[in-house]
């Protein structure tokens, strides 16, 4: 099966990697002619545009920033679409915009499916992120031999649309762990506690998490650099809110998370990492909220595997 991959920024260059490692046949195209040429110069083809990518290969998988950018590259590569052709969307998106360009694709005798992955970037360049995938059972058996190789956890959800309202919500999750974690740090450091040790008693406890293994050790370390920026962050919140908002849930948190969100929008820039959010409370307090010996950057010590499928409790 012949791959080709739109959008090749921080997440989808590292999926896209992960295929190249394993000797899929794939060809790649972004706006960025520089991150195309590198994977060229690895032994990928150069598809030249989405819509060329769709003419030319069995599957095309987008991975791309926000939901406009989809919607245009569906909209270039729709009439190209025809019986048996794949169109898999690896992007945090809104779910009613990939259930509408999904029943396009299967108008056209495509197939879709919503997959995004969550579990870091560093996870990502390793093939041992997690995918959710929505589509129908017939389709997720199709793709998951390709699956497989950019996630070690593959987890079908059920229609498309169902994978990315997942997706918003974990997103969330893992947004308010970290404003949590940068109240917790600073309160500790205030108190006297030593931050390595807090670390630690962080981990080994209830309040751990994924978000404190990866993120804290990277606030400490003070390189605050996790690959994943403010705008991005808004953006799934932002989506989160609207579900609510639709399903008429009076939240509290989430309304809340967004006005900090921007206020560090407004300190840092649109596009800051999302781990600076530290420094909101080290301006407000005067602390440095670092200790020595964590890392400057994230690296999956985990070794490559191919993925599998995740089974659902109480699913036959």
């Amino acid at each position: 099966m012949k791959v080709g991959f739109v959008g090749l920024g921080n997440v989808g260059g590292k999926l896209a990697g992960s295929l190249l490692r394993n000797g899929v046949e794939l060809a790649v195209f972004d706006l960025d002619t520089g991150l195309v040429a590198d994977f060229v110069a690895r032994g990928a083809q150069d598809g030249g545009s989405a819509a060329g990518l769709m003419q030319k290969c069995d599957m095309v998988i987008t991975c791309l920033p926000s939901p406009a950018a989809c919607a245009a590259v569906v909209a270039e590569m729709l009439p190209h679409v025809g019986v048996g052709k794949i169109w898999m969307e690896m992007s945090t998106t809104q779910a009613a915009q990939i259930v509408a360009h999904g029943k396009m694709i299967v108008a056209r005798g495509g197939a879709a499916v919503d997959c995004p992955v969550s579990g870091g970037c560093h996870r990502a360049d390793t093939g041992n992120i997690s995918i959710y995938a929505g589509c129908p059972r017939a389709t997720f058996d199709r793709v998951l031999p390709v699956l497989t190789y950019m996630g070690r956890r593959i987890l079908h959800v059920g229609e498309v649309g169902v994978a990315s309202t997942l997706k918003v919500m974990t997103n969330y999750l893992a947004t308010i762990n970290l404003l949590s974690l940068c109240e917790a740090l600073t309160v500790m450091k205030a108190a006297g506690m030593d931050l390595g040790v807090t670390y630690e008693a962080i981990a080994c406890s209830s309040g751990n998490s994924f978000v404190h293994e990866t993120e804290s050790q990277l606030i400490l370390s003070g390189s605050r650099d996790v690959n994943f920026t403010l705008d991005l962050v808004q953006k799934d919140v932002g989506l989160f809110q609207a579900l609510a908002d639709e399903h008429q849930v009076p939240l509290e948190l989430s309304p809340l998370m967004i006005d900090i969100l921007a206020d560090g929008q407004k300190r840092y820039g649109e596009r800051a990492q999302s781990d600076r959010m530290i420094e909101r409370l080290e301006e407000a307090t005067g602390l440095s909220i670092t200790a020595p010996g964590f890392p400057e950057e994230l690296v999956d010590d985990e070794p490559e595997e191919r993925g599998y499928e995740v089974p659902v409790r109480g699913r036959g």
